[in-house]
């Protein structure tokens, strides 16, 4: 669908109107402008952000992550698929890796997921992770908020596989599914790792051919380990599943678990809850944003902090007392 508005500068009223509308260029760039670090789109994307919010809040946001070689794409197209069969509009928000040089999207997104993105049902935005904890753009929040005022009921965001570091992705999402593959390593090895212990689901992809038995085996060890945990959801167990994303088997029992997920956690309140704290925790996101960016901004600091880097290769001054210097600078009169 499309306004047919071509113009270079829109007003908040077109922002607005196309993304209530689905238009998807003005939804792009509606989303293009939030995300934007020039202050002078910061106001503007504010505004669109007021008049779009009573108008969000809906959709079920699940976030999906696993290491490289799990088969995210390939899941994330056969579930988007399924869902959109089934009468959902999904928005995929998937977080490529930037480049080192210009801190860009690398946009593969569309060309891994060519059947998806066909599909009028569907929008995929790839964005650049900016060096942002857990792979996750700054913008990711406002940019779920905009999808959900399009009128997408399912959101998926993608996120880079870095570990402990995606409890920031836990942080926006209402059920987390961890995506894993059997015959990497000591299957119970993971279980260290922090990405577990906060996962509503495991899920074992690639349960094919030769490799079925391996993942249902290893579906049963993580399933018997997880009942040792403290569940990432109060009144939730974790339980680890099997499905094929190439060959799309799993994939209606996957979602099955996730309509449970979101029944149980509405029923007890849990889900209200943990929405209600994520807004909560978005505000001291965004202060510590703002006092991080009034930090290296800082005239004063961007003067003295060649020379304490100097002094700390050169072994002069203690890590710790380099920061308690630059602080003092930054807090002077």
């Amino acid at each position: 669908m499309s306004s047919g508005i071509k113009r270079s500068q829109l007003e908040i009223a077109d922002y607005t109107g196309g993304v209530l509308k689905n238009d998807k260029t003005i939804l792009g760039r509606t989303i293009t402008l939030i995300e934007s670090s020039s202050p002078n789109h910061y106001e503007k994307g504010r505004q669109v952000l007021k008049k779009l919010l009573p108008h969000a809040g809906e959709s079920l946001r699940i976030g999906i992550t696993g290491m490289p070689g799990a088969g995210k794409s390939t899941f994330i197209e056969s579930l988007g698929c399924f869902l959109i069969e089934a009468g959902h509009k999904v928005a995929v928000l998937t977080v490529d890796p930037s480049s080192s040089l210009t801190k860009g999207s690398i946009l593969g997104d569309k060309t891994r997921m060519a059947k998806l993105s066909r599909r009028d049902e569907c929008f995929i935005r790839p964005s650049p992770t900016g060096g942002t904890l857990g792979g996750v753009t700054r913008k990711t929040r406002e940019t779920v908020l905009v999808c959900e005022a399009a009128g997408y009921d399912v959101l998926l965001i993608e996120t880079v596989g870095v570990g402990q570091n995606e409890i920031t992705v836990r942080s926006m999402v209402d059920f987390f599914l961890l995506l894993m593959i059997a015959g990497a390593g000591d299957e119970l090895q993971a279980i260290k790792k922090g990405v577990i212990e906060i996962a509503d689901a495991l899920l074992i992809n690639k349960a094919d051919g030769a490799n079925k038995a391996a993942a249902l085996s290893a579906a049963a060890e993580y399933s018997r380990a997880l009942k040792y945990l403290i569940p990432a959801t109060k009144g939730w167990q974790t339980e680890a599943y099997t499905c094929s994303a190439l060959e799309g088997r799993g994939i209606p029992e996957i979602w099955a678990v996730i309509e449970k997920f979101e029944q149980t956690t509405k029923e007890s309140g849990m889900f209200a809850a943990r929405r209600n704290k994520q807004a909560v925790e978005w505000v001291f996101t965004i202060i510590e944003d703002h006092l991080k960016e009034s930090f290296y901004n800082d005239a004063r600091v961007k003067e003295a902090l060649p020379g304490i880097e100097e002094q700390i290769l050169k072994n002069e001054i203690l890590p710790t007392a380099a920061a308690e210097k630059l602080l003092r600078v930054f807090d002077s009169p």
